[in-house]
């Protein structure tokens, strides 16, 4: 069966993926497999973007978004005469069979399915299986300059698929899109001399969280911390500097991305 896995930690949010998408599908009708997409009002593959943090500290997340061909698919429940799976595991809504079948905008879980008004047809990603029957790659997996996007046989990519998150998966859908390091949360700030008014290099941090593990970062050469891919929940924060008073417990409730601010310490 093929799979997509896509690398989160290699996605710089081109949106090279997006637009070769639409390079591909827009005015373009691949038999048997799909009509145009729109020009507008439809991303087979959109990239999701999210701003994370509060200024000066900001990091934003990207995550590239398709049809996950799942292995459970609900279009293929609400539609069985105008949804297949091809042998090799992708799911193709047939063009010559789905014309009124609206509700399959809604029996998607992921948003993954649109309707052509122009056509009255349901649209969405076909894994480019024209592509994929002359032995290329998807036109997105072939554009990603980064290397973030892999397409391939499951069993090829079982190493990566074996380390991927299901943290936006739909339970029992069975996705064949598997997503390798999320972006996670954040906690950062910055330390520096209230007396001298400048910035500490090198001052120990140590983030624990509710069941005891704890994680170390030190300040780099602007006094800033970082505490990266972080999940929510409750952690307490410490702070230590070679001839200063440091930074005693402080509680955090992390349910965003979070600036901490600044960290005046004192000289001993």
């Amino acid at each position: 069966m093929k799979a997509f896995v896509v690398d989160l930690g290699k996605c710089n949010g081109c949106y090279e993926c997006q637009l070769a998408c639409k390079d591909e599908t827009v005015g373009n009708e691949w038999p048997p497999y799909s009509k145009p997409q729109p020009d507008t009002g439809q991303f087979w593959l959109k990239m999701f973007e999210k701003t994370h943090g509060q200024v000066p500290k900001v990091r934003v997340e990207y995550r590239p978004q398709l049809c996950r061909h799942c292995g459970n698919a609900p279009c293929m429940d609400a539609a069985p005469d105008a949804v297949y799976r091809r042998e090799d595991g992708l799911v193709i809504i047939d063009p010559a069979k789905a014309a009124g079948h609206s509700e399959l905008v809604d029996a998607c879980p992921y948003g993954a399915i649109y309707w052509n008004d122009d056509l009255g047809l349901p649209q969405k990603c076909t894994g480019c299986a024209h592509l994929v029957d002359a032995g290329a790659l998807p036109h997105c997996v072939d554009a990603c300059a980064t290397g973030a996007l892999q397409f391939g046989e499951e069993e090829d990519l079982a190493d990566l698929v074996a380390q991927a998150t299901d943290e936006y998966d739909v339970e029992g859908a069975a996705s064949r899109v598997h997503y390798l390091n999320p972006f996670g949360l954040f906690v950062s700030g910055e330390v520096w001399s209230k007396e001298d008014d400048l910035i500490i290099e090198g001052a120990q941090v140590t983030l624990r969280d509710s069941e005891g593990s704890a994680r170390s970062a030190e300040t780099d050469g602007f006094g800033d911390f970082w505490f990266k891919h972080l999940k929510p929940g409750r952690y307490v924060l410490s702070i230590e500097a070679e001839g200063f008073a440091g930074v005693g417990e402080r509680a955090i409730d992390l349910k965003e991305s979070l600036n901490l601010g600044d960290f005046p310490l004192d000289k001993r």
